[in-house]
C-alpha cells in the first residue's frame, strides 16, 4: 500500500488522517468493488492512532465519499441503493397503493427534467422505444411478457434522459417491484383494447412533449398516464373484492 506524508502535529491527528484518505479515497475511485484497507493497516500507514482513523471514515461517510458494511470492509462512493433491503423484501413490505403513489411522484418529475435535458440521441431511442411499444400493443396476439419488456424500457428511458442518477436509482427500485410476478400478473387483468390504445396514445404524448422541450407538457402527460393505470389497477382490485365477499 502506497505511504502518505505524515509529517504533522501529533495534535492534528485526525485532520491529518482525513487528509491521507481523501487522497487515498481519491485514487481509489475507479475502483469502487476493492474495499479500502482496515484500521489497523490505515492507522500504521498514516502514523496514527485508529481512533484518528475511525473519526475521518465517519466524516467521510457523513459526505458520502465512502460506505461501510459489517463484515465486507469500507469502500469508496455512496451507499449502494440496494445495500441495505432486497428488492424481494421491499416488494413484500409495500403495496399497489404506494408503489402508485410513488410513481406519481416521481416519473412525472423525471418526464418534465428530460424535457430539458434529453440528448438528441436520447430522444431518437425514446421515440424507438414507443414504436417497439405501440407494435407489442397493436398486435393481434399480444405478448404480455414483450409488451412487459419494451414498457418497462420506454420508462426507463425515460428516467435516464432526466440526467439525475439519484432519480434513476430510485426509479430502478420501483421498476423492479413494478416487475414481481404478482404485480404484472395484476396489470395483465388490467389490459383490454381500449386501455391498450389509452396506453399508446399516453406514450406518445409523453415522448411529443420531451421532444418539444415542454417540461411542464410532459409531466401533466405522465401524471395522466399514470393515473389511469392506476385506476384501471384499481377496478380489478375492487372487482376481486367483490367476488370475494
Amino acid at each position: 500500500m502506497e505511504r502518505f506524508d505524515t509529517d504533522a502535529p501529533h495534535d492534528n491527528a485526525s485532520k491529518l488522517a482525513l487528509d491521507a484518505l481523501r487522497q487515498m479515497v481519491a485514487q481509489q475511485a475507479a475502483f469502487p468493488q476493492r474495499a479500502l484497507p482496515p484500521e489497523r493497516e490505515l492507522a500504521v500507514a498514516f502514523g496514527v492512532s485508529r481512533r484518528a482513523i475511525r473519526r475521518a471514515l465517519t466524516v467521510l461517510e457523513a459526505e458520502g465519499q465512502i460506505w461501510r458494511r459489517q463484515g465486507k470492509g469500507t469502500f469508496v462512493g455512496p451507499t449502494p441503493p440496494s445495500g441495505c433491503m432486497s428488492f424481494a423484501k421491499l416488494s413484500s413490505r409495500t403495496n399497489f397503493s404506494e408503489v402508485m403513489e410513488a410513481r406519481l411522484h416521481l416519473e412525472p418529475a423525471l418526464a418534465s427534467l428530460a424535457a430539458v435535458r434529453a440528448s438528441g440521441e436520447q430522444m431518437a431511442i425514446l421515440r424507438r422505444l414507443v414504436e417497439r411499444t405501440t407494435r407489442q400493443q397493436g398486435a393481434e396476439q399480444i405478448d404480455a411478457e414483450g409488451l412487459e419488456l419494451w414498457d418497462s424500457a420506454l420508462h426507463r428511458g425515460i428516467a435516464e434522459a432526466a440526467g439525475n442518477r439519484l432519480m434513476l436509482d430510485i426509479f430502478e427500485m420501483l421498476d423492479a417491484i413494478r416487475l414481481d410476478p404478482a404485480w404484472r400478473g395484476l396489470r395483465q387483468r388490467a389490459r383490454n383494447t381500449d386501455r391498450l390504445n389509452t396506453y399508446s396514445h399516453d406514450h406518445d404524448d409523453i415522448v411529443n412533449a420531451i421532444e418539444s422541450r415542454d417540461p411542464i407538457k410532459a409531466a401533466t402527460a405522465m401524471r395522466g398516464h399514470l393515473r389511469g393505470l392506476q385506476q384501471a389497477l384499481e377496478n380489478i382490485i375492487h372487482q376481486d373484492l367483490e367476488a370475494s365477499v
